[in-house]
């Protein structure tokens, strides 16, 4: 199975013909599914560019959000958008809702955008504000306490997701692809070729999917795990266990990147 991965794609920076080039693109690689790895366009776009992308290439898609998909919006206006899009779609699959999704027989596919939670690197001493607090409407308001109550609680949120999902997953497949925004390992938080700053990982990372994700494939050795993750715009690949490999997709504003994966069997 050939399968797109694109993640960070910002196509809200690219004007209306750069949106169908990038498309045209897409199609040319003729893949069998695409994932979506989050950061799609901002709250008053994302919806608009995934229903295009399904227009033009009238295949699977299975998305997840990012942060910038809720800039100019809010967490809870987003998600009901992207379930609503998913409901009325033919090939849209968000997949926070979808569940564990059987690619073939052999490997499934689980996903959910999950949220840096504030707990790795300097935590609440970064003096680091992204854009992040400022233009989505449930951090506009918060203290610096209050701001990393929110990342922890939106980190746990995701965790609860893997715990319901990745154990009856990986007893049932020999692969597993885990699709996220956030990097769930220090190591994977990738920025112009190393691990990224203290005072940045808390804001890049999130320890306690990474903690969730360990737990579980500790406990199905037969299980290999592959997660696809973004957020940084650095790549780069690490290996946490034998069993658990996580790959960060590199990204450019203005210049989305089409990755293939390998042939999934």
């Amino acid at each position: 199975m050939r399968i797109a991965w694109l993640t960070d794609i910002h196509l809200e920076f690219l004007s209306p013909p750069g949106v169908e080039a990038f498309f045209t693109r897409l199609l040319a690689e003729d893949p069998e599914a695409v994932l979506v790895g989050g950061d799609t366009g901002t709250a008053p776009t994302f919806s608009r560019f995934l229903w295009r992308m399904e227009e033009r290439l009238q295949r699977p898609i299975y998305f997840v959000l990012g942060n910038h998909d809720y800039y100019g919006g809010s967490i809870r206006q987003v998600r009901r958008e992207a379930g609503a899009l998913a409901a009325r779609s033919r090939w849209l699959r968000w997949l926070p809702e979808a569940g564990v999704v059987g690619l073939t027989a052999r490997t499934g596919l689980l996903g959910h955008g999950s949220w840096a939670d504030g707990r790795l690197g300097s935590g609440m001493a970064s003096p680091v504000l992204l854009n992040d607090y400022v233009q989505i409407r449930e951090f506009i308001s918060l203290g610096q306490e209050e701001r990393f109550r929110k990342l922890a609680e939106l980190g746990d949120e995701a965790v609860a997701f893997v715990e319901k999902h990745l154990p009856s997953a990986a007893e049932r497949y020999r692969e597993m692809l885990f699709l996220t925004h956030v990097p769930p390992f220090r190591e994977a938080a990738w920025h112009e070729g190393r691990a990224s700053a203290d005072d940045w990982l808390p804001h890049f990372s999130c320890k306690a999917v990474g903690d969730a994700l360990v737990r579980v494939m500790r406990a199905h050795p037969g299980c290999s795990l592959t997660v696809l993750c973004g957020h940084t715009h650095g790549e780069g690949e690490v290996r946490v266990l034998e069993n658990l490999l996580v790959r960060t997709g590199g990204a450019e504003y203005g210049s989305p990147t089409i990755q293939i994966l390998e042939e999934v069997a």
